[in-house]
């Protein structure tokens, strides 16, 4: 989370006026994140979060977002719900940005998962695509395989200020993604950016999910891969097979793979890892040094690209046949 944009007192009195949640005690910006402005904040009411929705986030996908967060929420998966001002509203304006407050959601977020922590994002993640199947709203993933391309030429052919060789390395991967993509599989909402920062535990137990402005409808399996990708891979860049295999146990706990599922596994986590790699391609070279967004290093996922790259059976990730059903999810 983070604070772009900045909000008066008098301002959010006037806001506050539309809802329930009694006399405004205070308000504090919360540092992390790159999309949005958050705000921690205090009423007599309780606690909340407050987001403004910064130009990144287009506005027309708010309903979508809000409105899957209160559906799952009410399918009994652990996340903020929207809170509805007194005409029953979850969006309003605020500093001239869309705004909505959320419940506050106990927890935080761990830099070193361990296995029963990978265990229980699997089994989290699963539970999102089983709560969400019958959610009515959809949204396009607008970083699917077929973004890719446009997204690495508007990176103006420097990929190779990264590393030498890297825009040769980038063209191969994606005439394959683009011949080899398999959009056949199940489909359903995914979180699509379940990292760590957006998983809160508390007391030992996962407390609940965070973040779902990049949720949309996509390939159930492709969400498992971004995963893995973002819990199972150690600070020195090794995969960790132990916590793979307890990440997918837990999926597939509550929903098994199919058989094509399994067998697609390494071209998802490729192409998880070439999604990241890319969005962060084109901020390490668009986006100026003093601006607001913050920059990751591109090279942490194509370190992981070349390894899914190696990778010629789903087994290698710890995926056992027994969480695998002949039949489609």
């Amino acid at each position: 989370m983070a604070v772009y944009t900045d909000v008066t007192e008098p301002q959010l009195a006037e806001f506050l006026d539309r809802y329930d949640l009694g006399s405004l005690s205070s308000y504090k910006g919360i540092a992390e994140g790159v999309e949005n402005s958050n705000f921690l904040l205090r009423t007599s009411g309780g606690t909340f979060i407050l987001t403004l929705y910064e130009k990144r986030v287009n506005r027309g996908d708010l309903p979508f977002f809000v409105g899957l967060m209160e559906h799952l929420a009410e399918r009994g998966l652990s996340c903020p719900l929207p809170v509805h001002d007194r005409e029953g509203n979850a969006l309003g304006e605020l500093s001239g940005r869309p705004a909505a407050i959320f419940t506050f959601l106990d927890g935080m977020w761990t830099r070193r998962p361990n296995l029963d922590q990978c265990r229980g994002v699997g089994a989290a993640l699963a539970r999102l695509h089983e709560c969400a199947r019958d959610f009515p709203l959809t949204r396009q993933n607008g970083l699917s395989p077929a973004d890719w391309r446009p997204l690495y030429e508007s990176c103006g052919g420097r990929a190779d200020e990264v590393e030498p060789g890297l825009s040769a390395e980038i063209e191969a991967e994606l005439a394959d993604f683009e011949a080899n993509w398999p959009g056949h599989l199940p489909k359903g909402v995914i979180h699509a950016d379940l990292f760590p920062d957006n998983v809160f535990f508390l007391a030992g137990e996962l407390s609940g999910l965070i973040d779902f402005y990049f949720a949309c409808n996509d390939l159930l399996a492709y969400d498992l891969a971004i995963t893995l990708s973002a819990w199972c891979f150690e600070p020195d860049g090794s995969y960790n097979v132990t916590k793979g295999r307890a990440l997918i146990s837990g999926y597939a706990d509550v929903r098994p793979l199919d058989e094509a599922e399994y067998r697609s596994l390494p071209m998802l986590c490729r192409g998880a890892a070439m999604r990241f790699m890319l969005t962060r391609l084109y901020d390490w070279l668009n986006v100026p040094d003093d601006s607001f967004v913050t920059k990751k290093d591109p090279r942490e996922y194509l370190k992981k690209l070349r390894f899914h790259r190696g990778v010629r059976e789903a087994s290698e990730y710890g995926l056992e046949k027994a969480a695998v059903t002949k039949g489609t999810a």
